[in-house]
C-alpha cells in the first residue's frame, strides 16, 4: 500500500479524505508543507498539499531526495508551486474543478453584503439597534459589472449577476466562443464597472493587476471583489484607494500576505501586518479567510479527484489533471511526456 503524507490538514478534510480512501496509508500533519517540514515526508510516495504550502525549489528538492514521486495538490491553483523546479523530478497533480458554483456563489454574497450592509445590519440587532440609518444600498439591476476571468467560476459569476438583471462586460486574455455577454479591453472594464470581479490566475502578468494607477482609471465608488489570489491586488493601493473613497467597498476572500494568517485562529495574538489590520477596520471592507471553496460538495470533490489524480499516477493511467513547467494553456501533458 502506498504511503501519503497529508499537509495542512484541518478537521473539515477528513471526512470526505476518510470515506473516499480505500487504497493509501494516509498520514495527516497538520503542519503546513514548507522546507522545514519536509522531512515529515521522508519514507513517503506521494503528498497532498494545499493552497499556501510553500512549494519553492528548497522543498521540491527536499521532497525529490526523500523520494517523493508526486504531489497531489487539493486545490486549483498551483502559483505556490516551483514548476520548473519540479520539473523531472516530481509530478504534480492538481484540482482543476471541484466546485466553481461555491467560488462564484460566494462572491456574490460578498458584494450583496456589502452593498445591503447585512454585516451591519446583523451586529446591530444583536444589540436591539434597530436603526436603518447608514444602511442604504443601491438595486443591481441595470449597474455594470466588470468580470476579469471567464473561466468555470466566471462564467457562473456572470450568470449569477445576469439574475439580478446586472450589464455584465468582462475581460479574459483567452475569450470563450460564442459568449452571451461582451468583450472589453481592460481599461475600458476598469472605467465602465460600478462593481469588479476577479475570477483569474495569479501569473506574472497578472500580479498586481489591480495597483494604484488602475484604481485611479476606475469610477468613484466602485466595488472590488476577489475571491481568485490575493496577489492580483496591490493591498497598499486598495487601502488608499478606499481612504479616498475611490473605492466604496471591498469583499476578500484572498489576501496577498495570507500564507502565515488564513485557515489559523490569531483572535488571541497582535497581527503584525498593518495593512490587513487597517482592512479589517474598515467597515466598507468584508475579508474572508479563503474559505469560497468550502462547501460540503466541493469537499467532496475535492477528495474524490485528489484521490483519483494518486490511483491514475500510481497505476500507469493517463494523467489528465497533471500540470508542468512546460505546458502552455489549455494543454495538459503532450508536452511534459
Amino acid at each position: 500500500m502506498k504511503k501519503i503524507a497529508f499537509f495542512d490538514m484541518k478537521p473539515y478534510d477528513l471526512e470526505w479524505f476518510d470515506k473516499l480512501n480505500t487504497e493509501y496509508e494516509i498520514d495527516y500533519y497538520s503542519e503546513k508543507l514548507t522546507y522545514l517540514t519536509a522531512r515529515l515526508a521522508k519514507g513517503y510516495d506521494g503528498v497532498i498539499a494545499f493552497v499556501n504550502d510553500t512549494l519553492n525549489s528548497k522543498t521540491i528538492n527536499q521532497l525529490y531526495e526523500f523520494g517523493v514521486k508526486v504531489i497531489a495538490l487539493r486545490c486549483s491553483g498551483y502559483n505556490n508551486v516551483n514548476m520548473k523546479a519540479a520539473h523531472d523530478k516530481i509530478t504534480i497533480m492538481r484540482v482543476p474543478v471541484y466546485s466553481p458554483y461555491a467560488v462564484a456563489e460566494h462572491s456574490m454574497a460578498l458584494f450583496l453584503s456589502l452593498n445591503r450592509k447585512i454585516h451591519k445590519a446583523y451586529n446591530r440587532t444583536r444589540n436591539f439597534n434597530f436603526s436603518l440609518n447608514g444602511l442604504t444600498g443601491f438595486d443591481l439591476n441595470g449597474k455594470t459589472v466588470g468580470v476579469i476571468g471567464t473561466g468555470k467560476i466566471g462564467q457562473i459569476f456572470i450568470k449569477i449577476c445576469k439574475g439580478f438583471g446586472m450589464n455584465v462586460i468582462a475581460y479574459d486574455p483567452y475569450p470563450i466562443e460564442n459568449p452571451d455577454f461582451q468583450y472589453v479591453e481592460l481599461e475600458k472594464l476598469y472605467r465602465e464597472s460600478d462593481v469588479i470581479s476577479l475570477h483569474c490566475p495569479l501569473t506574472e502578468s497578472s500580479k498586481y493587476m489591480l495597483n494604484a494607477q488602475v484604481f485611479e482609471m476606475m469610477k468613484d465608488g466602485v466595488y472590488i471583489i476577489n475571491t481568485s489570489r490575493g496577489g492580483l491586488i496591490e493591498s497598499e493601493a486598495l487601502l488608499n484607494a478606499l481612504k479616498n473613497r475611490k473605492v466604496a467597498g471591498a469583499g476578500l476572500d484572498v489576501y496577498e500576505e495570507e500564507t502565515d494568517l488564513f485557515f489559523e485562529d490569531y483572535s488571541d495574538k497582535i497581527i503584525d501586518d498593518d495593512i490587513l489590520a487597517r482592512l479589517v477596520s474598515f467597515p466598507n471592507v468584508i475579508i474572508t479567510s479563503h474559505q469560497a471553496f468550502l462547501t460540503d460538495e466541493a469537499l467532496r470533490n475535492i477528495a474524490e479527484i485528489t484521490l483519483g489524480n494518486l490511483e491514475a499516477y500510481f497505476n500507469d493511467k493517463p494523467l489528465k489533471n497533471e500540470v508542468c513547467y512546460c505546458q502552455k494553456k489549455g494543454d495538459v501533458t503532450s508536452e511534459c511526456n
